[in-house]
């Protein structure tokens, strides 16, 4: 038979002989009382190393007759990070730096890893790690990794970083003047926690957690008529305003039947209109699993096979949908026929969980039901793990696992026990997602100063400090319009509309365009852009959004005006309002030794009316697009 080139193996070796044997004995086909592998065992599961050290990895195969047997030889291995370490098709591995990375096996389907590391060269004190500050569990695990890499965590944020922080990250907006001088004043140990709890209550919370669901399940009107839309977000809004359980959540979107008028709901059914289409977006969406390359074969980098998927697509092969009494009112019902046919065969397969039970092909009850019992069964390690990655990344800047859909067991955790202690306490209470952002915000980890010391300045995995972010597209518009007192205009929407209230990514803004924001076509991080671009600094220098803003008459400078507030009064209130914080010292007097130059000059021109006006444009311009606000740290 022909191939693509090149030596397979050679003569002689284990491959060849494997083979020779095989067709020495008759060449039999696999038949179902062979042994069917179970599992892989892989050894070490974790070591720590000395630099430049190597280590060899060697995995057992369980078979279901209860032998196992070595397959070091068999496995595909990789490397998560390999400036930390490297493996070779043998599984020895060699360190080639400071820090952890996973070593990934992948045999016959059956995937797992060891993790590997190699203390940083940083000479710490105990002490520096018993006296850190523990406000619950996330502590004691975040820490615990940070000791035993040897990298320092930096101190608690001050009060104004904090709270700017906690506004930006749980509700999109930032802090007013007030707002900031009330909280900074206060000298209340709890203050924290209770800024924390009232955030959980305040509509911004409820809009941003909204706005955010609503990208997860990608509403629009680019495939849902206009009260189709609306209909689905009004269900999400409704949802995180009452703080819907995540499983039940879930479970109405997928077990629900009806009018998608009277349950919006209904309207995922109506987006994603085939089964094949249907098992892609749940598995992403609420399990961060991609398996779209099983469809086809299976799967290179996980465990899943070919017939798994086409198992998973007959749970939702019997959903039907009709015209109600109006454009955009469909009626979703569960049918009592359909299934989608498994390639190899050409007939349906038994729809099963991905690992778990099967349902019998010709059982009548709606397989949504079995889908949704198992997503938030204990026994499923990927529904609760996927929400909890999703809602830690949000604060903290990076997931546990990153890209934070993507939960494959070959692509683990930077902390494994964080993220499992996470899981557990998210299950434990009933899949109760403000508690569980609760108890992120709390953390010391949370509350760690973005400015790093000597052994974290190179640290983005371990949480030992804030990563600084930049703001998402809908903030950062909503931030300039907070600050300059000018709401944004949406078309067809009332005067006052903040982006993160739109419920659909269609409504024209070409500012929220060029800053990144998703189109919600697919379900995946990567639709949402945070890269700086030349076409950004080109639409805050020349564009309309911004510009326009700064001069409004009924903006924050025609107010400055109006009310004769001093330059010093005026560089005052643009700090608290786009920094939450006041000037320092020598930024006072810099800025305001160039308000009165600018505004001598301004004049000095007769056709000037109001020599303040430019000078004060030109500082709020340079705040707006200056890194200390497109950023949260």
């Amino acid at each position: 038979i022909a191939h693509g080139g090149g030596r397979r193996f050679p003569v002689g070796s284990e491959e060849y002989r494997i083979l020779v044997d095989w067709i020495a004995a008759g060449a039999s086909a696999p038949n179902d009382s062979d042994p069917r592998i179970q599992g892989v065992q892989i050894f070490p599961t974790s070591v720590s190393l000395e630099p430049g050290a190597g280590q060899q990895i060697l995995v057992r195969a369980r078979y279901s007759d209860g032998h196992s047997e070595d397959v070091t030889r068999w496995v595909k291995f990789s490397s998560t990070d390999t400036g930390v370490a490297t493996v070779d098709d043998a599984g020895k591995v060699k360190m080639t730096g400071s820090g952890e990375a996973a070593i990934t096996v992948w045999y016959q389907s059956q995937v797992g890893f060891a993790r590997v590391g190699v203390p940083y060269p940083n000479k710490i004190s105990a002490e520096v790690f018993r006296s850190a500050p523990r406000h619950n569990y996330i502590d004691e695990l975040a820490l615990r990794k940070l000791e035993s890499l040897h990298i320092e965590p930096s101190g608690q944020a001050g009060d104004n970083t904090f709270l700017r922080r906690v506004y930006l990250d749980a509700m999109g907006v930032l802090p007013t003047p007030d707002e900031v001088e009330r909280f900074t004043t206060d000298k209340d140990p709890a203050k924290r926690s209770k800024l924390i709890e009232e955030i959980l209550g305040r509509e911004e919370f409820v809009d941003y957690w909204a706005y955010k669901w609503s990208d997860l399940l990608l509403v629009s009107s680019r495939r849902l008529r206009s009260n189709a839309m609306w209909s689905f977000y009004n269900w999400i809004r409704a949802s995180v305003a009452s703080n819907k359980p995540w499983d039940q959540f879930v479970r109405e979107i997928l077990v629900s039947s009806g009018d998608t008028r009277e349950n919006g709901a209904l309207n995922y059914y109506v987006l994603h209109k085939n089964p094949i289409d249907l098992t892609e977006n749940i598995t992403k969406a609420f399990l961060g699993l991609t398996i779209t390359c099983a469809r086809c074969h299976n799967h290179p980098l996980e465990k899943w096979t070919q017939k798994d998927y086409f198992q998973m697509a007959n749970l939702v092969s019997r959903i039907a949908e009709k015209n109600g009494a109006e454009p955009g009112d469909v009626i979703v019902y569960s049918s009592p026929t359909g299934g989608v046919n498994y390639p190899k065969l050409g007939r349906p397969l038994p729809p099963r969980p991905l690992d778990g039970e099967p349902l019998d092909l010709n059982s009548p009850e709606d397989r949504r039901g079995r889908l949704a019992e198992w997503l938030a069964s204990p026994k499923n390690p990927y529904f609760a793990r996927a929400l909890v990655n999703r809602v830690w990344k949000n604060f903290m800047g990076r997931g546990l696992v990153e890209p934070e859909d993507d939960v494959r067991a070959t692509n683990p955790a930077s902390n494994e026990d964080l993220l499992a202690a996470l899981t557990k306490d998210f299950t434990d209470h009933h899949f109760d997602v403000k508690r569980l952002i609760r108890t992120v915000m709390e953390s010391a980890a949370y509350q760690r100063d973005s400015a790093v010391n000597a052994t974290n300045a190179g640290d983005e995995k371990y949480y030992s400090h804030y990563i600084i972010k930049r703001l998402p597209a809908e903030v950062i518009l909503d931030a300039i319009a907070q600050v300059s007192r000018v709401p944004t205009q949406f078309a067809g929407y009332p005067v006052g509309t903040r982006a993160l209230q739109l419920p659909d990514s269609q409504v024209n803004s070409y500012f929220l365009t060029v800053f990144g924001r998703p189109p919600r076509l697919v379900s995946d991080s990567s639709e949402r852009m945070h890269e700086p671009t030349i076409t950004q600094a080109l639409h805050v220098i020349n564009g309309e959004t911004l510009n326009q803003m700064l001069s409004a008459k009924d903006g924050a400078i025609e107010m400055f005006l109006k009310l004769g507030l001093s330059d010093s009064r005026v560089v005052e209130h643009l700090y608290l309002s786009a920094f939450s914080r006041p000037p320092t010292a020598p930024e006072r007097t810099e800025i305001l030794a160039a308000l009165a130059k600018a505004a001598k000059v301004s004049a000095s021109d007769p056709l000037e009316k109001e020599p303040r006006r430019k000078p004060m444009e030109d500082l709020m311009w340079a705040m707006l697009t200056g890194k200390e606000f497109l950023f949260n740290h």
